[in-house]
């Protein structure tokens, strides 16, 4: 999943998608890192929003929930980390 621009909240934007990253433990580049690199795309079942899912450098293997803005643009809702799936 490769998107040529990612929309970002101010980083000190207390009802942000940065701030709320943060909640998480997540930071932009490791988001825009899972962007580059997505293993795995679903929908959640809570929100109904797209998500991908990968690996960051540092071992972290994360959810990225997003709203798809067009063809070329994302905004990231939250990210957290989750278990791997078990592959058959």
């Amino acid at each position: 999943m490769s998107y040529d621009s990612i929309i970002w909240d101010l980083d000190d934007d207390p009802d942000g998608n940065v701030q709320h990253c943060n909640e998480h433990g997540v930071t932009k580049e490791e988001i825009e890192e899972i962007f580059r690199s997505a293993s795995d795309a679903d929908i959640s079942h809570s929100s109904g929003r797209p998500v991908i899912f990968g690996d960051t450098n540092a071992g972290r293997h994360l959810m990225v929930v997003y709203e798809e803005i067009d063809a070329d643009t994302v905004y990231p809702v939250t990210a957290y980390d989750v278990p791997r799936k078990l592959r058959p």
